[in-house]
């Protein structure tokens, strides 16, 4: 199952390409901008508390058989977040100080 590559900062809701490279997902593919990840957020995900990494950039290329960005399409889907600004602030504050490994 490949990663959704979701288009847009659930945040600032910036377009966010497939081969955008300040893409970042926690593990559950929430997706924001490096942006939001380095000033709201401060690493940590409004929806689980989590980390971010980099989103990986699917190959343009079919360098293997089916394994590519137009034969594995990524979501047109846009997500925006679920929560208000002041309870994303409380939340990140609450937590920002335990490492995402501790969460």
């Amino acid at each position: 199952m490949a990663l959704q590559l979701r288009p847009n900062c659930e945040y600032c809701d910036k377009d966010l390409p497939p081969s955008a490279t300040d893409a970042r997902i926690c593990s559950y593919e929430c997706t924001f901008c490096t942006d939001c990840v380095e000033t709201k957020l401060f690493n940590v995900c409004p929806n689980c508390g989590g980390g971010f990494a980099p989103r990986p950039i699917r190959p343009e290329h079919e360098w293997r058989p089916g394994a590519c960005v137009t034969k594995q399409l990524p979501s047109d889907k846009r997500v925006h977040l679920k929560y208000a600004p002041e309870d994303v602030t409380a939340f990140v504050a609450l937590v920002r100080n335990v490492v995402p490994e501790e969460r």
